[in-house]
């Protein structure tokens, strides 16, 4: 289904009855990308720093690295533990290796506040989770249409 299938998805999401229920939802889609997951705001930074912001940033692969590529998207839920999702979206979109990076945030929160200031600190999407099961359908299909199909990123030098 998806072109772009050898480019990772980084997802942040705490829940793991929310993650799960994502996963299979993408399976049914036909999501090929490999998910990578983190659960809170340290484990993001570790896992985007681990390689070095250098290989990041040429989208080198370095050997016995369990992450290939640079995500070619992260969807990025608010409510974590430790460092929130709004500090990962402003120290992502702060730093010039990761700017670049599309952040959809995917929250429970549809508080107006939450959304203006995610846009503010340089969010590309916000999507409220919703809490049926058909809503949430929609929900993901619309971002794996746009973001993993659909949309065309920037090359990164």
């Amino acid at each position: 289904m998806t072109k772009k299938l050898h480019e990772p998805l980084l997802v942040v999401e705490d829940s793991n009855e929310d993650f799960r229920m994502l996963q299979r939802l993408m399976r049914r889609m036909a999501v090929q990308n490999p998910i990578h997951r983190c659960t809170n705001g340290d484990e993001v930074l570790e896992f985007l720093y681990k390689l070095g912001k250098d290989a990041y940033a040429k989208g080198e692969d370095l050997p016995n690295s369990k992450v290939a590529l640079r995500p070619s998207v992260i969807l990025l839920d608010l409510n974590l533990p430790g460092i929130d999702g709004r500090d990962i979206l402003d120290r992502l979109k702060q730093d010039k290796s990761f700017k670049g990076i599309p952040i959809v945030v995917f929250t429970t929160s549809s508080n107006p506040k939450d959304i203006e200031l995610c846009y503010q600190k340089g969010a590309n999407g916000y999507l409220v989770k919703p809490m049926d099961a058909q809503e949430l359908k929609k929900t993901i299909q619309a971002f794996v249409d746009y973001w993993l199909e659909a949309n065309t990123p920037p090359v990164l030098d």
